[in-house]
């Protein structure tokens, strides 16, 4: 006799475009931080119910760890782009004019949701504390090689300590998310970025 494999019912597809509700859920992280954004921010700006959030993204932590993988993809390539420069300098001006940019786009909110979300302070912002970190971690020794490389190439005078170099770039970059998040105008933080280009250190 025959069997006959019975299927599963097919679920209803949704009815939301996900590329476009994620791309939301990023403005509203972006702009209130993970501790800020609750979740009716979350879903009436992604314009889902709850249970479509869950059964898309997973919880309001997957949807984060989701929505930081898109800021890095879209909003992060200068830094890409920098450490391909050809100077040590270059490298910097490209990192700060690129974060100028980013920071006070008229497409985005103001300011770093790296720099936000490094501030939480709720219990289960811990895990969202630690990818933040340790993403920026990658990032640092990435510059921290490019440096080491502009010294043996001689493009950095041989006494620099990389590691204070690459701290005080990345204070820099974060006291500009911290003023532009704040209505630091682009004039001030381009005077910043020329300030910081004219003392940094040459051979």
């Amino acid at each position: 006799m025959e069997t006959l494999a019975i299927l599963p019912p097919k679920g209803r597809p949704r009815e939301f475009c996900t590329d476009a509700a994620l791309a939301a859920a990023l403005r509203v992280f972006w702009s209130k931080g993970y501790d800020g954004a609750s979740m009716a921010d979350l879903t009436e700006a992604m314009g889902i119910t709850r249970p479509s959030l869950y059964a898309a993204f997973g919880n309001k932590e997957a949807l984060f760890h989701k929505a930081l993988d898109l800021y890095e993809a879209e909003k992060l390539e200068y830094t890409r782009l920098a450490l391909e420069q050809p100077t040590a300098r270059g490298v910097a001006e490209c990192f700060m004019r690129g974060a100028l940019a980013m920071q006070t786009s008229h497409d985005g909110p103001k300011g770093c949701l790296g720099v936000i979300s490094a501030v939480a302070c709720s219990p289960e912002a811990e895990s969202i504390k630690a990818d933040v970190i340790a993403r920026r971690a990658s990032s640092q020794a990435a510059l921290i090689g490019r440096f080491e490389q502009a010294k043996r190439d001689g493009d950095l005078p041989a006494h620099i300590d990389v590691l204070g170099l690459t701290s005080y770039l990345y204070a820099l970059l974060q006291g500009m998310a911290v003023q532009a998040g704040s209505g630091a105008s682009r004039i001030d933080l381009e005077r910043l970025v020329d300030t910081s280009l004219a003392i940094w250190p040459s051979r």
